[in-house]
């Protein structure tokens, strides 16, 4: 692997850490607002992010290049609403597969087929996470105005866990 992909790969590694920072922040917005299903979620989310660091951290150094680890730009702390907040998380995901996109064609310009295929695992999994903010997006504009389906939504993110895959 080239230095140039290795660099791009440890920017995405530090980009997932912070957009843990990114869902911890909308968690802790959601628990000031008492919305501890929401806050799950994110909470979740967040785990989530850690988790796909900590996969490119490992990526990194089983191609013998040194992981590093920068500092974390203060994520948005405040929102209108959780339509905002989920919207955010929405544009977020939107950028960080394009991110993904930018280091599969990196990789494919070297023919660093390793990268290729380890990077194929986490555009399928932007797919998931833009789908998963999109659908929850519009489950937010259909209930807007009913209290009920909003508190029965909070519930179930009360439920939401998160399993790392099987490798």
């Amino acid at each position: 692997m080239k230095d140039e992909l290795a660099k791009a790969l440890n920017e995405q590694m530090n980009f997932e850490f912070y957009s843990a920072h990114v869902y911890l922040a909308m968690a802790a917005y959601c628990s000031a607002e008492s919305l501890e299903g929401f806050a799950n979620f994110f909470t979740v989310q967040a785990e989530e992010e850690r988790f796909h660091a900590m996969k490119i951290y490992k990526f990194l150094n089983d191609r013998r290049h040194r992981a590093t680890i920068g500092a974390l730009q203060e994520p948005k702390n405040e929102y209108a609403s959780m339509l905002d907040v989920f919207e955010h998380g929405y544009s977020h995901e939107k950028q960080n597969t394009k991110k993904f996109y930018h280091l599969a064609d990196l990789a494919t310009n070297e023919r660093e087929h390793a990268t290729i295929y380890f990077l194929k695992w986490f555009i399928d999994e932007q797919v998931e996470e833009e789908s998963l903010f999109d659908n929850i997006i519009q489950k937010l504009k259909r209930i807007e105005k009913d209290s009920n389906a909003f508190y029965m939504l909070d519930a179930e993110f009360a439920k939401r866990s998160f399993t790392p895959p099987a490798e």
